[in-house]
Formats: structure tokens, sequence, C-alpha cells
């Protein structure tokens, strides 16, 4: 029997009107195809308040990972794939940012737009890593736009994901004050964090090459993996060997390009869903998952009645069809 092989596609669909408008020129035939013969299972749910996003809990799912909204460990994942630490230790990205800050708002900017490169977000880090230090929190350099961190902190603490809050108002979006001691303490380092930047020659050599300010970070992917998460079974039952995210939709649904959007589209049907359905075809038993913005749907083998089978050779599911679910 053929090995199971599993396709999720984050950003499938968008309740943006540009979205909505280019979605009736989609020819996607691989993907129809797939629909025909493939069954859907129950919706996961979620509301443009969730914190995680559709396919985040999705993935997790798919990962064996925990997938409460807000509390989908992915630092910690990150640090046990590269083989650093413990994730049963607390972890949790920081991305430092740029909020604009108005009479009513507070307003977080694309991360990419600051243009660190690995030297200036290495300067930054250690101009910051003292006053994480204070509340037990040690950071460590991953990438520009993303650092890690250790620390007890992390341990509980519900957070947004960072594409959920750009270009938005950031209050909506913290733990709120009340919650837990560690959310209080985050938000006193958020305070420090802005005065100390607010001045710093860090920034004032920023605006002499003409880039924008950082003033800001934001906590994302925090929490632990449970304990029996590492033992030899369960990392077998939840590595990704057969777990492909293709995250083509991504950057264009996020800039709201809907016209490269539909191109990547297009690239997805030719690549990955015309293997996917030449899998099906030899017989192994795939599976596939579209997420959008509100919530996901996975597609899989599954035992349907004649009409059922009728239906999906006259009517068969169109991407069109599942707008109000995603």
């Amino acid at each position: 029997m053929p090995a199971a092989s599993h396709l999720l596609i984050p950003y499938a669909l968008s309740p943006a009107p540009g979205c909505t408008q280019v979605l009736p020129t989609l020819d996607l035939p691989m993907l129809r195809a797939l629909l025909q013969h493939l069954a859907p299972g129950p919706a996961l749910a979620g509301t443009p308040q969730s914190l995680s996003m559709p396919y985040e809990r999705a993935w997790a799912q798919a990962l064996g990972l925990p997938s409460a909204d807000g509390r989908i460990p992915w630092a910690a994942w990150r640090q046990v794939q590269q083989g650093l630490a413990s994730g049963t230790q607390a972890w949790a990205f920081v991305t430092p940012c740029q909020w604009h800050i108005g009479a009513d708002h507070v307003t977080l900017g694309d991360p990419a737009a600051l243009q660190l490169d690995e030297a200036a977000s290495r300067a930054l880090l250690d101009i910051l890593a003292p006053w994480f230090a204070e509340d037990g929190i040690t950071l460590h350099y991953e990438q520009p736009t993303r650092w890690l961190a250790h620390g007890a902190l992390f341990a509980d603490l519900p957070t947004a994901a960072l594409e959920r809050i750009i270009g938005r108002d950031v209050r909506h979006w913290l733990p709120p004050l009340a919650s837990s001691d560690a959310a209080r303490r985050l938000q006193r380092l958020h305070s420090e964090v802005q005065m100390l930047l607010y001045t710093h020659p860090f920034n004032a050599a920023r605006e002499a090459q003409g880039l924008p300010a950082v003033n800001a970070f934001w906590v994302h992917g925090a929490g632990a993996l449970p304990a029996d998460w590492h033992t030899p079974r369960a990392a077998t039952a939840a590595a990704p060997t057969t777990l492909t995210v293709a995250e083509d939709l991504r950057a264009p649904a996020l800039r709201e390009d809907w016209h490269a959007w539909a191109a990547a589209w297009q690239q997805l049907d030719a690549g990955p869903l015309a293997a996917l359905h030449a899998q099906m075809q030899r017989g192994a038993a795939v599976q596939l998952t579209l997420c959008g913005e509100h919530g996901a749907l996975s597609f899989g083998p599954a035992r349907r009645n004649w009409l059922q089978r009728f239906q999906s050779v006259f009517r068969p599911l169109r991407i069109t069809d599942l707008h109000n679910t995603l």
C-alpha cells in the first residue's frame, strides 16, 4: 500500500473583496478532481478574534501538538526539531517591530518593512537582552525578524499569531492584564522597551540611514510541549514525514495582491495538488486540508453512499462552495 500523504494549504480563501472578485476566474482542475473523490470531515471553526490562525491549529493537530487557541507551542517545537533543547521548557518567538502610536490606536507595522539584517538584529538583541533577563527571559538569535526566547513566563501565556495583528491595533491582542502575573510582567516589559528605544542611538543611526525605527516587540508561539510528546512512540507518531504545508498563498494574501494569489493557486494546482491526485490514483490514502482566515476543512478517503457518489459526479464540490466555511 502506498504511503499516505497530507497536503495542508494556508490562505486557501479570504473574505477580502479582492479575493471574492478573482475567485470565480480560478480554474483548478486538480483541486476539483480531488474534491470530487474525497469526503469532507468536521470543520475546524474559528473567528476573526481567534488568537491562532486556522492553518496553525490544523497544522498543530496534524503534528500532534497542543492546538488550543493561542497556546500552540511553536517555538518549543522549533527547538526540538532543530535538536537544540527540550520542548518541555517554555519557549516563545520574539519579533522586533514598530508600533505606530496614534491618538486612539496602536498599530503594529509589518516587521519586514524594518529591513533588519542579521547585524542590526543581533545588535538590537544585545541591547534588549539585559532587560528581558530581569524577567528570567533569555534571548537567542534565530533570524533578523524572529528571535527565540526561553523563560518560565511563557509556560502558560496565550499569544496572538503575528499575522493576526499586522496592521491592527495591538491593544486588542495583548494578554489581558488581569489574566495572569505573566501578562502583567510582559506589559511592563513592553513599556520599558519602548522607553529604552525611544531615544536610543540604535534608532538614531537607523534614522540617519532612512530606515524605520524599532520601538517594540511581539511575543508569539509561546508554550511548552507535553512531556510525553518526546517519547519515541509519540515522536514517531507526530513526525511530519507525510505532511506537506504549501505556503505559496501566504505572502500574496497578506499583502492582498489577489492576482498574484490566483497565480500562486494555479501553480499549486499544477504542482503539489497534481502530485497528490496522482498518489490518490495509485491507491494512497491522501488527505487535503484547506485553510482560510476563519476556519479549516480537511478532506480524506471515506465511504460514501450511492447518493453522495452520484452527487460528486454531477455536482462536484468547488472551492467557491467553501467560502462560508473558510
